[in-house]
């Protein structure tokens, strides 16, 4: 990757969530709260933010589905048209070996990828009434602490050390 392409990603990742905070801030500010001042939730996350609220949120949550789904969106394109340029590659390299290692860094990333988009997306591309509170704390739990706790035994298990040590493990536990 050259270093201009590698800037580009980076000024857009910070042009993307300055422009959404800019956008919840500016939204945010509009809406008046009642007495209740204890936020349910496991952080101070906008939806939870959202209901205390007096007033309608209906702008407010038309600007998290916008925004969630661009910050879903972008990324998930950008990582898979740049999978499209891996997977042309990896179809040059002659030895079966290197595009087995080359698939399994890749195959490793890809789940890394969907469990964290998934689990945002499971928290935020949903109507309001459509989840309880108790889902969302799970939910948000699970892409803030659980994905990336995975992370390191995600990517390990490309290791054949670690490869054996799972299966008799588990192999101990079945049977």
């Amino acid at each position: 990757m050259s270093p201009k392409v590698c800037s580009s990603l980076m000024l857009g990742s910070y042009l993307l969530a300055f422009s959404g905070a800019t956008a919840h801030t500016g939204c945010m500010l509009r809406l008046t709260f009642c007495d209740a001042n204890t936020v349910n939730h496991y952080f101070c996350d906008i939806l939870p933010l959202l209901q205390l609220s007096c007033t309608s949120t209906y702008v407010n949550e038309l600007v998290v589905f916008i925004v969630a789904s661009i910050n879903v969106i972008v990324p998930s394109v950008t990582i898979f048209v740049s999978y499209g340029f891996i997977l042309s590659s990896i179809l040059y390299i002659s030895s079966a070996e290197g595009r087995s290692k080359t698939f399994s860094t890749c195959s490793s990333h890809i789940i890394a990828v969907f469990l964290f988009f998934g689990s945002f997306a499971f928290m935020y591309l949903k109507p309001s009434s459509a989840g309880s509170m108790g889902k969302g704390k799970i939910s948000s739990v699970f892409y803030t602490n659980v994905v990336p706790m995975m992370n390191p035994f995600i990517y390990s298990l490309r290791n054949k050390d670690v490869k054996l040590a799972v299966r008799k493990i588990v192999s101990r536990r079945v049977f």
